[in-house]
């Protein structure tokens, strides 16, 4: 597939480098910036114009002719939005991918981005992802990683393993003994951060992070399976006035008990006036006296979502320190990512790696519906449909058991209709079956697509 990326910053550049490392794609990187251009050259095979990305010249002289698609994420939104209308209007690019920032293009009373207007086949708003994906968060306490796929009629919840759950010490297969009449499947263990491929035999331990599979309904049974069930959360403090935590606290205001932290005074005073059951707080969310006052020791989640990775960090740290029970922090910088895996605040959340997964799910091979990008890129979960019949396809009419699935591979979930089937070795794919497959190493999804062909 020949690609051309516009934008070589962090979505467009990390975009780059897991397109390439697939072998199969023919990527063009597009940017103003010689400096990141020459960078990208001289670590990855890849081809890169320096120019204007919504200049027709710019685009011809990366191959718009010929290109199958058009990924656009400089870092303007009328940049990627005029992109896109010349590669579909002079160039005829079958599609077309923009990540649109601002939620007032983004607003449904205005449905502009189609083929009347502005020709754009995938919009991908990144304040939207984390927002929602947040939320899940905030739905399902203990969880430290959430996707739901197919009409979310199945879910991926990542949690850690402690004591104090009733298969902590156990064998993995103790599971159905314990919740007979619920169905799920663990598919990746990872202890100290070594990948483990589950097996019955396999033995939980504590400090065990244990991604699994299931309908939404059994969540709370399986984690409680591997750690105490937490309570539900009641009271969230939101560190930010961005779109992300506006989003965020219209979301979950009528629900729990919001307050929200911002340290510009006018800002303050306008966000106050757009939500409704929301308390504003003027001041600084890494202020000690600040979150004394507001008994930051009862809070039950600090989200901090401003656009300052260190003051996200700073905050987040000392909130935990101070008594908050839980703390999600917003991160930017894919450095800062790895430096705060072992420190003290539980969940990171990356919009790059969010972006990503969405592109991901709309530049793979027909036949892969959604993409999750896991454990910063390391691993991907995959939704991909099985087409065609026993004569002419790799999946349908094949019993699971037979398949040749890269190592460490696994199907969790069949979705059939309107029925979700956890995966055993008995089952046969059919037509249409949906599957959920995790992949520990994403390099290995170049293998999956040869199976869909």
């Amino acid at each position: 597939m020949k690609i051309i990326i516009l934008g070589a910053g962090q979505t467009g550049s990390a975009l780059a480098e897991y397109l390439v490392t697939e072998k199969q794609n023919d990527v063009t990187v597009v940017d103003e910036d010689h400096d990141k251009l020459q960078s990208l050259q001289e670590r990855f095979d890849l081809q890169v114009i320096c120019g204007k990305s919504s200049y027709p010249q710019v685009l011809e002289s990366a191959g718009a002719e010929s290109a199958d698609m058009l990924v656009a994420v400089t870092n303007s939104d009328e940049v990627n939005m005029m992109a896109c209308q010349i590669g579909h209007v002079m160039f005829n690019i079958p599609q077309k991918v923009a990540r649109i920032r601002a939620p007032e293009y983004n607003d449904e009373k205005y449905p502009f981005f189609n083929k009347d207007c502005i020709n754009i086949d995938h919009i991908i708003a990144p304040e939207n992802l984390i927002t929602n994906h947040v939320s899940q968060l905030v739905q399902y306490p203990g969880s430290l990683q959430f996707a739901s796929f197919y009409d979310n009629r199945v879910c991926l919840v990542a949690v850690t393993a402690y004591y104090g759950g009733a298969l902590v010490g156990s064998e993995l297969s103790e599971l159905k003994e314990h919740l007979p009449h619920v169905e799920a499947r663990v598919v990746a263990i990872y202890r100290k951060n070594r990948f483990i491929r589950p097996l019955g035999s396999t033995l939980i331990e504590a400090g065990d992070m244990v991604y699994f599979i299931t309908p939404p309904s059994n969540i709370k049974a399986v984690t409680s399976e591997l750690q105490r069930l937490e309570k539900p959360y009641k009271r969230i403090i939101i560190s930010g006035g961005g779109g992300i935590a506006i989003a965020l606290a219209k979301r979950l205001e009528n629900d729990y008990q919001v307050k929200l932290i911002e340290r510009n005074a006018e800002r303050a005073e306008l966000i106050a006036e757009q939500l409704v059951n929301t308390t504003v707080l003027h001041g600084e969310s890494s202020d000690q006296e600040l979150l004394s006052q507001e008994q930051v020791e009862l809070t039950d989640l600090f989200i901090a979502v401003t656009s300052d990775d260190e003051s996200n960090i700073m905050s987040s740290m000392l909130a935990k320190r101070m008594g908050a029970k839980k703390v999600i922090v917003l991160i930017q910088k894919q450095a800062y990512l790895e430096l705060i895996n072992d420190s003290v605040i539980d969940i990171a959340i990356s919009p790059q790696h969010a972006t990503i997964s969405e592109l991901l799910s709309h530049v793979r091979q027909t036949g892969v519906v959604k993409v999750v990008s896991l454990r910063q890129g390391e691993s991907e979960i995959v939704e991909v449909v099985a087409h065609g019949n026993k004569e002419n396809s790799k999946l349908v009419g094949k019993n699971i058991n037979g398949l040749k699935l890269p190592s460490g591979a696994t199907i969790g979930a069949v979705v059939r209709g309107e029925d979700v089937i956890i995966v055993n070795t008995d089952l046969t794919i059919e037509s249409n079956d949906h599957l959920i497959i995790f992949l520990p190493d994403r390099r290995d999804i170049t293998d999956i697509e040869k199976l869909l062909q």
